[in-house]
């Protein structure tokens, strides 16, 4: 820190994705860019992407409230119409639903077996990891456990995956799409969050502000950015120090790690969007469902927008730099477009925080705000309960 003749300057609070003006006492509930980029990707307006918004809202809440009555549900998902679909394991328990508004149905095989299948296959991943089989989560629309697969590049370890796989069945689908992926970490010459190692210098974006029970600050972010527990700086100036990581090249991953703060900076509670209108006020961690509307904030591609995939996503990161392919487990995965250096920046649907980045395809480039494209984040409520920290709110 920079002392003075009046004492000691204090950092400033180092933002969640990027330094923005505070925003004003009468921010609309929902961002402005977000809005916007929805109504882009419906090809609707932008009255109508907030009404899409406030749907949503008020169908997640009939869907807590149903779920407070005792009706056991087995996963739930929006449709493409903004429908929020609930699982349930009878017809009795469907009306109960399609009187709350939601739409409902008895699946063939639902979230909880579906989550059985792809620990198994979990498992198999994390003995040998499968190079050519990209990714593989539990997809609720379909009721699949959905692998994707690169073509051309099916390795042992992937036929001997894909055969276990097979023998599920219907409970599984291969897609032949899938892209080499790789965490998205960068080395860059002077970042808003960089560290050292025997590799040279590295760059992620900023994520979330949490405590513990004593108080203490710590920044919840990509485990592959706090890896190494080194000391973090933004703007050429220290602000925390990693004390673990659940990430580790080449062995099995969960990709989420904590960095302690300095006692004199903070992380604010508020989301940058780089110029796309006010900052974001965090108000809390609620999981949106699977189809939900989301942005991210990350340092290289600032502000992209997409929509939740699904949820318990296992992928196979190949590094860049010839290390063993890292096979993670417990992601989640979007249609927001993410590059190189947006690890760790921050997930958010409407108010409510939803995780870091994690990954995406190799080489993959981004556009603008509403850039198709895919990427893979880790949800920040697994990583608070892990680490039994309280997000920071605004």
């Amino acid at each position: 820190m920079v002392a003075t003749a009046a004492g000691t300057l204090l950092a400033a609070a180092v933002a969640t994705g990027a330094a923005q003006a505070a925003p004003s006492p009468t921010a609309p509930r929902y961002q402005p860019a977000m809005v916007a980029a929805l109504a882009r990707s419906l090809g609707v307006s932008e009255d109508a992407a907030v009404a899409r918004l406030d749907q949503q809202a008020a169908q997640q809440s009939e869907l807590a409230d149903l779920s407070r009555s005792g009706t056991t549900t087995d996963g739930a998902y929006f449709t493409a119409d903004g429908k929020l679909t609930v699982n349930v394991s009878s017809a009795a328990a469907a009306a109960r639903a399609r009187e709350h508004g939601l739409a409902a149905r008895v699946p063939q095989h639902g979230e909880r077996a579906l989550d059985r299948i792809k620990a198994a296959l979990d498992a198999q991943a994390l003995r040998a990891a499968p190079d050519g089989v990209a990714s593989w989560s539990v997809d609720l629309p379909s009721d699949t456990v959905t692998v994707h697969v690169t073509p051309g590049r099916t390795s042992a370890a992937a036929k001997s995956f894909l055969k276990t796989a097979a023998a599920q069945g219907s409970a599984v689908r291969v897609v032949n799409d899938g892209q080499r992926l790789s965490p998205q970490t960068t080395v860059y010459p002077g970042s808003s969050m960089s560290w050292t190692n025997s590799q040279g210098s590295w760059v992620c974006s900023v994520g979330y502000g949490a405590h513990d029970s004593s108080g203490r600050q710590y920044l919840v972010s990509a485990g592959h950015c706090v890896a190494d527990l080194t000391d973090l700086y933004y703007n050429n100036a220290h602000f925390a120090k990693g004390v673990h990581s659940r990430y580790a090249l080449g062995r099995r991953s969960v990709d989420m790690g904590v960095a302690q703060v300095d006692s004199d900076d903070s992380v604010a509670t508020q989301v940058g969007t780089w110029g796309n209108g006010a900052n974001i006020a965090v108000k809390g961690s609620k999981r949106a469902p699977s189809g939900s509307s989301l942005c991210k904030s990350g340092q290289t591609t600032g502000w992209t927008c997409g929509a939740v995939k699904s949820y318990n996503v296992s992928v196979t990161y190949v590094d860049e730099h010839g290390g063993p392919d890292t096979v993670v487990t417990g992601l989640a995965s979007s249609s927001v477009c993410t590059e190189g250096g947006d690890s760790g920046g921050a997930y958010i649907s409407g108010n409510q925080a939803q995780g870091m980045t994690s990954g995406g395809p190799t080489g993959q480039q981004c556009s603008g705000t509403n850039s198709s494209g895919s990427s893979y984040f880790q949800p920040l409520d697994d990583a608070l309960s892990y680490y039994g920290l309280t997000l920071n709110t605004n």
